[in-house]
């Protein structure tokens, strides 16, 4: 088998798959904040929460439609790059995305024609029923994804026999030891990616025009989120590191630059990692702060890189993807309590900020992005040279392709990707530059 082609093969899906959980993570978010501006705006009637949806719910359309665009590729190399897993994992793999298809379809794509275009043609309480079911459907859709995506990092209710998995505990496959954790994750994730949008979104529109009633709300929403979700990442991101330490410890060792096993490590802040010579190169470190990180032995060493010669995941992606989404994630919580703390006395109020500091918040507009597809890059590529964690590899379920196909392939697919991603900002950056007209009355027949 030629290398190349299962190293191609590899960053193709990541890539795939990074794109996905991109506007995943964006619909998902906005999708719960609609329903909050459409709730405020039936409790106090005022216009500006509804010129805020109306705003809004174009962004979420265009993130959902891209989520499902960027879904069919993922599909598509399952069956064509990865073509021995279903094989594999058929039997677990099977029923949990039919669940998933189901939840989306029934909770989600019944009432999202009514979300999108039936606000002047049912009652504003159907309507509003609608937009809770599609923010549902969506949070029960990503769960049977992270169910899947959780199993295949953590095993269990399943037993390989005969190289085939067979499920004895479906509870134990749906909750499984990471799923939790994971779900957390990618809720926070969420947050931060959907909040810091609207809040450079603002900015742009504040140093641009004065802001509207609508733009203004907005900004309060998402700030008082970004505030919440930028807290809530330490303990989660403190949980699910510990999570990974006890059931992955390669995948531990390799985010920590950890190569050899023995007494508590220096945190490595910074550094190259070298797999060749098994060290850090130019490494910045905290004296004896990495073993909470670390999966111990029974001896009470410290579990290093050496204890997987020949199977080591990408260590230098798997280290700097998770130094990317900490330092995004400190920034984005330096960011939002610095204007928290500098708007509080104001309402809110992103017009008050200098202008200086509202480039600033500009500037962060799609950090939170970046971050949700740096954390997906620790999870998936701290996950290889596995495609079910400690029993089924790659290699073994890597399909009859050539390394020149999945090379033509990944330049398709990137040539799609980058005009999708452009798309998506020029009509961004359109409709923030003319917004939507306040709505003065509300009421089902609201324009």
């Amino acid at each position: 088998m030629d290398i190349s082609t299962l190293s191609l093969a590899r960053a193709q899906f990541v890539a795939s798959l990074s794109f996905l959980a991109l506007f995943l993570a964006v619909s998902l978010a906005l999708a719960w904040v609609l329903l909050f501006f459409k709730i405020r705006a039936r409790w106090s009637g005022h216009g500006g929460w509804t010129a805020a949806y109306r705003f809004w719910v174009r962004i979420f359309a265009l993130a959902f439609v891209l989520t499902l665009a960027a879904s069919v590729p993922v599909l598509i190399q399952i069956g064509s790059l990865w073509a021995g897993l279903m094989d594999k994992i058929g039997n677990v793999a099977g029923p949990l995305l039919g669940y998933g298809i189901l939840s989306a379809f029934i909770l989600k794509s019944c009432f999202l024609g009514v979300m999108l275009f039936g606000q002047r043609r049912v009652s504003d309480g159907a309507h509003t029923l609608a937009v809770l079911m599609v923010a549902v459907g969506q949070l029960v859709a990503v769960f049977w994804v992270l169910a899947l995506q959780s199993w295949m990092q953590t095993p269990d209710g399943a037993l390989l026999v005969d190289g085939r998995y067979q499920v004895y505990d479906w509870t134990a496959v749906v909750l499984n030891p990471s799923v939790g954790w994971r779900m957390a994750v990618v809720v926070v994730g969420a947050a931060l990616a959907a909040s810091f949008l609207m809040m450079g979104v603002t900015a742009l529109q504040a140093l641009r025009r004065p802001l509207g009633d609508g733009e203004r709300s907005a900004f309060k929403t998402a700030l008082v989120v970004a505030v919440v979700a930028s807290c809530l990442q330490l303990p989660v991101a403190t949980g699910a590191g510990q999570m990974v330490a006890k059931l992955q410890p390669a995948k531990a060792a390799a985010a920590a630059g950890f190569w050899e096993s023995g007494a508590e490590p220096q945190l490595v802040l910074f550094g190259w990692p070298d797999a060749r010579n098994h060290t850090n190169l130019a490494d910045v470190t905290l004296h004896n702060m990495g073993g909470m990180w670390l999966h111990r032995n029974p001896d009470g060493t410290y579990q290093g890189l050496d204890k997987y010669s020949g199977m080591l995941p990408p260590v230098a992606l798997t280290f700097w993807s998770l130094r990317v989404a900490a330092g995004l994630g400190l920034l984005m919580l330096a960011v939002a309590c610095v204007t928290f703390l500098w708007t509080f006395r104001r309402g809110l109020d992103p017009s008050t900020l200098p202008r200086w500091w509202q480039r600033v918040v500009c500037g962060m507009m799609f950090s939170g992005g970046i971050a949700v597809v740096a954390g997906w890059w620790v999870s998936v590529i701290g996950l290889q040279p596995f495609a079910v964690n400690g029993t089924i590899t790659q290699s073994e379920i890597l399909g009859s392709v050539s390394s020149s196909t999945v090379l033509y392939g990944m330049a398709g697919y990137g040539v799609l990707y980058a005009l999708l991603l452009a798309a998506f900002a020029g009509m961004l950056f359109h409709a923030a530059r003319y917004g939507v007209v306040p709505v003065r009355k509300l009421g089902g027949g609201a324009p």
